[in-house]
């Protein structure tokens, strides 16, 4: 029997709409996969000049330098940007800071000439570099980027030229555990951005400077890897039993009490955070400590406060485990926090009770609710995380919710331990979780990976009440666990106060629990330096007390702008807190100017008043990459290359059965016509 032409017709339409799906999957997957190599910040763009010839991109080299005197340090990083092309050009570098950093200062050197940054509102900053890049002015821009991370922004870098930026910052030294130390990012694990269809490091609000079109080219993205040269002074203030990094091999030379510090190598490939520590002898670990400045007649302070460790009874515990599986764990980082959760689970009491949350794009827990640590369900619970991979975003904010949901048996302390690289790209979210959900919960961030985001970690433990660790290799693992569940069974103290004679404005305003061998450190601004202060709280068996006279203060630069810092830092959070916007800005601006500081709203600009190109001749623009840090496997914005891979396999193939049912379609059509 012969079939119409409109039953012909309505069967081909039919046989398409097969493929009409399969398209509409591919348009889906092509597009995540180009937002998700963007995402990463390490993809290379590949361009020829308007000759043909291939684009000599400029090379990258950095040096810093730290002055280390007791508990503050003055850094300075100096970046190096050679134009290998023939092209005149604009380079761009994203810059990981130390969290907390307070970044000051900025020069730019061309020759035997130095121009010298100076602050300015963000918008005027940009507009200024924008107006000099085009007019064939020498400028270069900081700006704080997100979090720890600043943009450097060089324009009109000439043929064969090389010039150089230098970055000044002021940060504080960590002390903990008996040691002091120093963590200094190398490169950065690139963010999870939700729902965002363009890359965090090339599209998000406040990302790169605008720039003038019609002189520029187009964008391209060097492929070498920066290197880097770490020199270091430091003072320790008293006498050490040993200097050594667990990251890096280093050079240590001694000139009397003082020492000096470099990488072995000389430089190396900016693929991971660079971490220094140095112990007092034993016995001789200070126990408290008062350093000031006093700048245009005002008078600042830190202040550093160490209990005594007392060990009590263990409390009955609810452990939650919760476990970063996001595609930004593959590699080295995933096996890291599989390891940490089984120390973790193998540390357990038959007394505790527990649960274990994943999390990548879903949030999946092992048990509905916390259960008792019996042997079986510890034993089940080893093997599900053993079976763990990383694949998938970073969608952590159903994971937290689920892990501080509820209260905690009667007569448990909750301690929520939370394994992670910190991906995230906006974390305001997750703080004002943890701020209005925390309860009797406490949160242990535990940092994972060459390049944790350490912002966040850090911010996460404060505001959780708890304690923080990094884990950045595989040899570090036990060793770090064994210290974090050292201090879950000893907490210190808790409901700390400060009591200041006269006036004082000091950070953080909300104290944290100290656990054992931490120490309290706070930086304030003070009223005047006479009298007592007073500390006070609640130790696990008695209350505590103690007093610091201020006349022990000593000397030190830089305590006005590590509180300048924390001031604004307290101000940029309270927006996540509901505070007026247009009252935060106008503060924090003030502060920006008065201590010369990188902010949410200023950052540093220098402009060379003498055009150096003529502005018929194009700038093009070449974008730097980090360094891929160090063991993770080449992956997507926290989506493994491997399942997209897969995944437009799959569609090729499913594109390929589609068109070959449609041929036999049309054979089929063809015979019964």
């Amino acid at each position: 029997m012969k079939a119409s032409s409109s039953e012909t017709n309505t069967d081909l339409q039919r046989g398409f709409e097969p493929l009409r799906t399969i398209f509409a999957v591919l348009v889906l997957v092509l597009g995540f996969a180009a937002a998700a190599r963007a995402e990463t910040g390490f993809g290379t763009i590949s361009a020829t000049a308007r000759d043909g010839q291939p684009f000599e991109l400029v090379a990258l080299a950095s040096d810093v330098h730290y002055q280390i005197g007791g508990l503050v340090a003055e850094a300075s990083i100096r970046q190096r940007f050679t134009n290998s092309s023939k092209d005149w050009i604009e380079a761009q570098y994203l810059l990981p800071l130390p969290e907390g950093a307070a970044v000051h200062d900025m020069t730019l050197r061309v020759g035997e000439r130095t121009i010298v940054g100076e602050i300015r509102e963000k918008e005027q900053a940009r507009r200024e570099y924008v107006e000099a890049a085009a007019s064939g002015r020498r400028a270069a821009l900081v700006e704080s980027d997100r979090a720890n991370l600043f943009r450097t922004a060089v324009a009109n870098v000439a043929p064969g030229e090389t010039i150089t930026v230098e970055v000044r910052w002021w940060q504080q030294i960590r002390y903990r555990d008996d040691r002091f130390s120093l963590s200094l990012p190398l490169t950065y694990t690139p963010r999870y951005a939700p729902m965002a269809g363009m890359s965090v490091v090339d599209g998000a609000p406040g990302g790169a400077p605008p720039q003038d079109t019609s002189t520029t080219r187009d964008d391209r993205h060097s492929t070498d890897a920066p290197q880097v040269a770490v020199a270091i002074d430091l003072d320790p203030g008293l006498e050490l039993a040993r200097v050594e990094s667990a990251t890096h091999a280093v050079k240590v030379t001694r000139h009397g009490s003082a020492y000096s510090i470099a990488l072995a190598s000389g430089s190396v490939a900016a693929d991971r955070d660079f971490v220094l520590e140095w112990a007092p002898v034993l016995g001789k670990a200070p126990a408290s400590a008062m350093l000031t400045e006093t700048l245009d007649g005002e008078t600042y302070a830190m202040v550093m406060m160490l209990p005594s460790s007392q060990l009590p009874v263990p409390l009955p515990r609810e452990l939650i485990l919760v476990i970063d599986t996001s595609g930004s764990m593959e590699g080295e980082s995933i096996k890291q926090a599989r390891a940490a959760l089984d120390l973790a689970l193998s540390s357990l009491r038959p007394s505790d009770r527990f649960n274990v949350i994943q999390f990548n794009s879903v949030t999946t827990a092992l048990f509905d609710d916390a259960v008792a640590a019996a042997p079986a369900d510890v034993a089940l619970a080893r093997e599900w995380v053993g079976r763990l991979y990383a694949t998938g975003g970073t969608e952590m904010l159903p994971a937290l919710a689920a892990a501080l949901r509820g209260t905690p048996a009667a007569g448990y302390v909750r301690q929520v331990v939370f394994a992670t690289d910190g991906a995230v790209d906006d974390a305001g979210g997750l703080y004002r979780l943890i701020d209005h959900d925390l309860g009797q919960s406490r949160l242990f961030p535990i940092g994972i990976g060459s390049a944790p985001n350490a912002q966040f970690i850090e911010r996460a433990a404060t505001s959780g009440r708890g304690s923080s660790i990094v884990i950045r290799g595989p040899g570090e693992v036990g060793e770090r666990m064994r210290e974090l569940f050292g201090k879950l069974d000893r907490p210190a103290l808790r409901d700390l106060s400060l009591s200041w004679p006269g006036t004082a404005d000091s950070y953080p305003q909300r104290l944290p629990d100290l656990y054992a061998g931490e120490p309290l450190i706070v930086v304030t601004k003070l009223s005047n330096l006479h009298g007592t202060l007073e500390a006070r709280g609640t130790g696990s068996e008695s209350a505590w007390a103690t007093s610091l006279p201020l006349a022990r203060a000593a000397h030190a630069p830089g305590i006005a702008r590590l509180w300048a810092q924390r001031r604004i830092e307290h101000l940029e959070q309270s927006l996540d807190r509901g505070a007026n916007a247009a009252a935060v800005r106008d503060e924090v601006l003030r502060i920006a100017f008065d201590h010369h500081l990188v902010s949410k709203y200023t950052s540093l600009i220098a402009v060379e008043q003498m055009p150096v190109r003529d502005e018929s001749e194009d700038l093009a623009s070449t974008r730097i990459a980090n360094g891929e840090p160090a063991g993770s496997l080449a992956y997507a914005a926290t989506a493994t290359s491997a399942p997209l891979q897969i995944l437009v396999g799959l569609v090729l193939l499913l594109i390929a059965a589609g068109l070959a049912w449609c041929g036999r379609r049309r054979e089929t059509h063809a015979i019964t016509a």
